[in-house]
């Protein structure tokens, strides 16, 4: 048998067994990560991973302590060298923001606290709810309404659409099998794929996910939208929900979200808001007409972590009627129970408003970095990225060699190596090869997408880091590997 009494007379703790030499190298850590903030530019955009370094990542599990001197020079060695490179000033990949210093030191402060952001009367709870007011603001939503801290705009989007179905019948109890008529979701061929994934995690299958053809500019064509609901109302299906997009992942584009939410409101549908990346930047003057329309959502998605520069992750849903969203989650539970004193009193529990049980202190950074610049820096910011954006296009207009493949509209530009003798799929495979090579030198980061079976290189800019030069240099260094290539 276990002896007990052996193991409480010899009690043991994760507490460090010497608190000045574990707070000694922390000190150097911060001093480490300052450092790499502030010189980010001078290293190369992004690094492949030799060979060798990838077999560090193969341990074993660990059975036995390691000196905290040994595991931190294994990681300025043989990671934080090959960092994805999102803090960089030429990343313009995927919609990834750049992070901050403040947000860095947020994470840290939130983790030390290490709270359950759920549940109970404690401060981090308060400070989700402040954050979530804030949002509402930005988003112009009435206060009346309610929303919830997430880990990104994928989830955020589920969540939304969760509370649109739940809404629509009795569907939270009974669920989709004994309905008649199969429920259809609406938004254009430019959606974020996590709009089908949020179709077969609610249960009504992405074949019910109706995609709306798009105009020139790559915006939802809201006449096929309405005859589309309208064939389907005909033949049997029961459309709940459209989603409009407030700058789209390939191209930048916005939907008319005025337009939609009218259709939306005639067809009795909830009006969703895929805000992932241009939500926060309703208050931009260039792009405030269109997005002003948000306001009339049911809902709206948005990601901190993209153009709002935050350190990963944390995202968002608004819900305006607060009722639908408790119940869609609400759910009663013994240990859950709320008491009128101690720490089980407090705030409703986050958890009646989402999947989520556990939580992390994602409010901080969020509170903190707001408090630190004020919206109005952030405004110039985004700003600053659109300008930059149509920069970048004019110097791609101003080229011999090079095409843009989409009108720029905000902060995603698409573009091209052209060459007239070549044919679409030489194009595509010429353009491929530019863009890892640009990687593999570390030159910039930029993706990449297909529009109309066109390959583009395609610039994401989230970043405030970004400056004038880095796009001269990513313009300059296309060019110089397209017409190496062909050589």
């Amino acid at each position: 048998m276990t002896n007990y009494d052996s193991i409480l007379e010899n009690e043991q703790t994760l507490d460090p067994e010497n608190w000045e030499e574990q707070r000694k190298l922390a000190h150097s850590m911060v001093d480490d990560m300052f450092d790499y903030l502030q010189n980010i530019g001078q290293e190369p955009a992004w690094r492949p991973i030799p060979d060798t370094v990838k077999a560090t990542y193969s341990q074993a599990l660990p059975q036995n302590p390691s000196s905290l001197e040994a595991i931190y020079e294994d990681f300025k060695t043989n990671i934080l060298p090959y960092n994805k490179g999102n803090v960089h000033p030429r990343f313009f990949s995927w919609v990834q923001g750049t992070g901050t210093a403040m947000g860095m030191m947020a994470d840290m402060l939130a983790s030390g606290m290490n709270p359950n952001v759920a549940i109970g009367e404690h401060a981090a709870m308060y400070i989700d709810k402040q954050v979530i007011e804030w949002t509402k603001q930005m988003m112009g939503f009435p206060e009346s309404a309610s929303g919830m801290l997430l880990s990104g705009g994928t989830l955020a989007n589920i969540t939304a659409i969760m509370v649109a179905r739940n809404s629509f019948g009795n569907h939270k109890a009974k669920g989709l099998y004994g309905t008649a008529q199969p429920l259809t979701l609406y938004c254009s061929t430019e959606v974020h794929n996590c709009i089908m994934k949020a179709a077969e995690a609610i249960g009504i299958g992405s074949e019910n996910v109706r995609k709306v053809p798009v105009n020139s500019q790559y915006e939802m064509d809201l006449v096929a939208l309405q005859d589309m609901i309208t064939t389907d109302k005909a033949a049997g299906k029961m459309p709940f929900c459209v989603v409009g997009n407030a700058v789209t992942v390939n191209t930048g584009a916005i939907d008319d979200l005025a337009g939609i939410s009218k259709i939306a409101k005639k067809e009795n549908l909830w009006f969703h808001v895929d805000g992932a990346i241009g939500a926060v930047a309703r208050a931009v003057p260039e792009l405030q007409e269109k997005l002003k329309a948000i306001e009339l959502a049911d809902s709206v998605a948005l990601d901190f972590h993209k153009w709002l520069y935050v350190n990963y992750e944390v995202g968002c849903v608004l819900i305006r009627d607060v009722t639908l969203h408790r119940a869609a989650f609400a759910q009663t539970a013994s240990y859950l129970m709320s008491h009128e004193r101690g720490l089980a009193s407090g705030l409703d529990p986050l958890s009646n408003y989402g999947m989520e049980l556990s939580r992390g202190f994602k409010a901080l950074k969020i509170w903190m970095s707001l408090r630190e610049h004020g919206m109005e820096k952030y405004n110039q910011l985004m700003q600053q990225n659109v300008a930059q954006a149509f920069y970048l296009g004019n110097l791609i207009q101003q080229s011999t060699h090079l095409e843009l493949l989409a009108p720029v509209t905000a902060n995603i530009v698409c573009f091209r190596f052209f060459d007239k003798t070549l044919s679409e799929p030489e194009l595509n495979n010429l353009n491929k090869e530019i863009l890892m090579q640009l990687q593999e030198q570390g030159i910039a980061t930029p993706s990449y997408t297909l529009l109309h079976g066109k390959y583009a290189i395609r610039v994401a800019n989230v970043n405030h880091r970004s400056r004038k030069k880095d796009f001269e240099i990513l313009v300059e260094g296309v060019e110089i590997l397209g017409k190496r290539i062909l050589c």
